[in-house]
């Protein structure tokens, strides 16, 4: 199984996934370490990405999810997948979940006047939430400013079975 935490930035995918995959003893992936040089560049000017930028990035993270799957190794992907296309063209097989990081803007806001060391500009939050198409099907959607991340972990934990 393949587990793919998606939102915005700010919402804890790196965080709670990384906590999500340690929890199960599966591998952790974090699809920002796939951007190309030239993506991330953009992101540090505050430039968002277009479909384009993208392609080859979800071309890349695909691929990953299907050599997990080859390799019958278990993971939790952190990734935006803003859109719907994205997490369509990311669901490679019934084994591919996807998990909803929903957090109110002003909770995102700080978070983000808080982070350190990330390449991606605080000032994309605006174009990430117009980019963002919040999912309209049965998607576990958890709101990371519910509680703490072992909570977190553990809601996505029950609601998955695992």
């Amino acid at each position: 199984m393949v587990i793919v935490v998606f939102g915005v930035s700010g919402t804890g995918k790196t965080r709670v996934g990384s906590a999500l995959a340690e929890a199960l003893g599966w591998m952790f992936i974090d699809a920002d370490d796939f951007h190309e040089e030239a993506n991330r560049a953009k992101l540090n000017r505050g430039i968002p990405l277009n479909d384009e930028d993208r392609r080859p990035w979800l071309t890349r993270l695909r691929g990953i999810i299907q050599a997990s799957q080859t390799q019958r190794r278990n993971a939790v992907l952190a990734c935006s997948a803003l859109k719907r296309a994205y997490r369509r063209y990311l669901h490679v097989g019934p084994e591919v979940v996807f998990v909803y990081l929903r957090t109110e803007p002003h909770v995102l806001e700080e978070r983000l006047k808080r982070r350190r060391n990330h390449f991606a500009n605080p000032v994309l939050l605006q174009s990430q939430l117009e980019t963002l198409e919040e999912p309209s099907d049965d998607t576990l959607t958890v709101d990371t400013a519910s509680g703490p991340v072992d909570k977190i972990v553990g809601l996505i934990r029950d609601a998955l079975k695992l």
